[in-house]
């Protein structure tokens, strides 16, 4: 009997040994490690590529995170295909607003963001994402401990399961995957670069400084030196039900608009329009409302509509019978020509 127990202990110090060894860890020891540098860090700095196919065509961008704690953010996005519609997520004492340097246009949301949503690019809303499912499963590979765990976006439940691969030297992260409920990796986040307790200067997290920062306003037309060109019209693909039954063009003082309206099971209106001069930097319009991302360009979601800005036009979608989801789905569509 005594030697059964001792065979047993000594069976169980092998395993452990074994165990640290290979650099193993339990998974309550890592998300300890977890908790402990997001409470000990002031911030950080990352740079990432995130690739997204939840939308007709995928799509990948650049993205530059930073935050200050405590609630500073700045999270840059540019895409590969349209290096000039760069747009910022930016988050300080006054609000969260959304920029489009390049169209001098600005939003501020009424929103709890990033806390309201899962955020595949922010290491503490991943951290979060791990500590509230209790049913997250848990991995140590040679060079990685992998979450696999639910997530929590807002509007859309096409997305609800991700892995998390954090770095086993320094707990940075190191690839995100959103998947689908198949399984299948709808966005990957590859952080390229992570740095613990950056220095920041103080207008690093101001509205006007970032709608500059990247020289692009200098480089915007001003009234009278820009050239016209025929409005391109954009069509969803994705219509819920609907068909286009009106379509109705307006010449503007300083561009021109495209409503276009669907009927059918479920009704909306879906509006484009070009501004010809972009005025002086103007006061950022408010919404109440959610930061949604298209895949193509940041999104402004409110409870009867979303409008968004791409190839220097803005768009708004608006309607009493779609849903959140129906009109990101509608949204998220809107990247084909219109066939004359």
């Amino acid at each position: 009997m005594v030697k059964k127990i001792c065979f047993k202990a000594m069976l169980i110090v092998g395993l452990a040994i074994l165990l640290s060894a290979c650099g193993g860890k339990s998974q309550e020891a890592v998300v300890k490690k977890l908790e402990n540098q997001l409470g000990d860090m002031s911030g950080y700095k990352a740079k990432a590529e995130m690739k997204m196919n939840t939308g007709q065509a995928g799509q990948t961008y650049q993205i530059d995170i930073w935050h200050q704690k405590k609630d500073n953010y700045r999270v840059g996005l540019t895409s590969n295909e349209d290096e000039k519609s760069s747009q910022v997520i930016l988050k300080n004492k006054d609000g969260v607003f959304v920029l489009t340097p390049t169209l001098n246009k600005s939003f501020k949301f009424q929103t709890e963001w990033p806390d309201n949503s899962s955020q595949p690019y922010l290491f503490q809303s991943l951290v979060n994402d791990i500590k509230k499912d209790e049913d997250a499963a848990y991995e140590a590979t040679d060079d990685h401990y992998v979450f696999r765990t639910k997530t929590n976006y807002q509007n859309n439940n096409n997305l609800p399961f991700q892995e998390i691969y954090f770095d086993k030297k320094n707990y940075t992260p190191v690839l995100v995957k959103v998947l689908d409920k198949d399984k299948k990796p709808l966005v990957e986040v590859h952080f390229s670069e992570f740095k613990w307790n950056p220095s920041f200067a103080k207008d690093d997290f101001v509205v006007e400084e970032n709608m500059q920062s990247s020289g692009q306003l200098a480089d915007v037309p001003t009234s009278g030196n820009v050239e016209e060109q025929a409005l391109e019209v954009f069509v969803p693909s994705y219509t819920s039900g609907s068909e286009l039954v009106d379509k109705k063009h307006v010449d503007l003082d300083n561009g021109e608009r495209v409503i276009l309206t669907y009927s059918g099971e479920k009704n909306f209106t879906l509006i484009q329009e070009a501004v010809h001069d972009v005025s002086v930097l103007s006061m950022p319009e408010e919404i109440s409302g959610d930061i949604v991302n298209l895949g193509f360009t940041i999104g402004a979601l409110s409870t009867n509509a979303i409008e968004w800005s791409h190839n220097g036009m803005d768009f708004y979608l608006a309607s009493d019978e779609l849903t959140k989801e129906e009109l990101v789905e509608v949204a998220q569509s809107v990247t084909e020509r219109e066939v004359k």
